[in-house]
């Protein structure tokens, strides 16, 4: 591994050839903070595959991709004296530091628990008047449930015991079910939106993360199917023309492998 001396001469490096690219590149002139989010976004995105493939190969590159992103928004900022890659850092190191007073103050903390709640306090000090404020409105709405209930968690406001939040997702099941029978559709959307909020919830008690779940679900229905898919191919059939019983036999091949 790298000295820290040599990381951070390589980070300098990196510094200075965001400054060549910014004052040569007719590409990177052109690049505002605003035509950046959508590929920060995307990368964000390529690097969390990576991190479900267990490619740490794939792992590094993607960081060294969203770490450009972050110095060129940097970049950009010093070049309107907002702030600069030094700024950044140091809010950064600033925050650490105060919200850890259990390592730079007196505070003591039993466990990892607590240390979550201490966070959401101490944020609540810094001026936020709700602890969902941290919530981006832009995440994807299961992703948003999951960050929602461990918020309110930071604060007490939580189930007791995990077989409380199974009876919920159960009571919401029942509830959906009223809704199918009786055909409003937009109750039927309100209600399946609480089976979903409550399955997240009781994810977070079997200490499962749902979008990783979820996600690994999606790459191993797409494995299946693209074996469908080719043993379909081999036969000169179109899975339109074949019965769903055709489909089962090559689907079970697929998940035996």
């Amino acid at each position: 591994m790298n000295s820290k001396q040599q990381q951070l001469d390589a980070f300098n490096r990196l510094l200075d050839i965001m400054d060549d690219l910014r004052d040569k590149c007719p590409w990177d002139k052109k690049q505002t903070i605003e035509s950046l989010r959508h590929l920060t976004i995307e990368e964000t995105y390529e690097l969390g595959d990576a991190i479900l493939n267990n490619d740490l190969q794939e792992v590094k590159k993607e960081l060294g991709d969203l770490l450009l992103h972050i110095v060129f928004y940097a970049k950009i900022g010093s070049e309107t004296n907002d702030f600069d890659m030094a700024d950044v850092c140091n809010e950064i190191c600033d925050k650490l530091i105060h919200r850890h007073p259990h390592i730079y103050g007196d505070v003591e903390v039993a466990d990892e628990e607590e240390v979550k709640q201490n966070w959401e306090k101490l944020k609540l000090k810094e001026g936020k008047k709700s602890v969902l404020e941290g919530v981006p409105k832009g995440l994807p709405a299961l992703v948003k449930a999951s960050r929602i209930q461990d918020k309110v968690k930071g604060v007490g406001f939580d189930w007791e015991e995990p077989h409380q939040v199974w009876d919920k997702v159960q009571e919401e099941l029942q509830e959906l079910q009223v809704e199918v029978k009786e055909g409003n559709q937009d109750k039927i959307e309100a209600e399946f939106g609480d089976v979903l909020f409550s399955m997240i919830n009781y994810a977070r008690f079997l200490k499962v993360n749902p979008e990783d779940a979820l996600e690994r679900t999606n790459k191993k229905f797409i494995k299946r199917f693209q074996y469908l898919e080719s043993k379909a191919g081999e036969l000169g059939k179109p899975l339109m023309d074949m019965t769903l019983a055709e489909m089962d036999v090559f689907w079970n091949e697929a998940k035996k492998l």
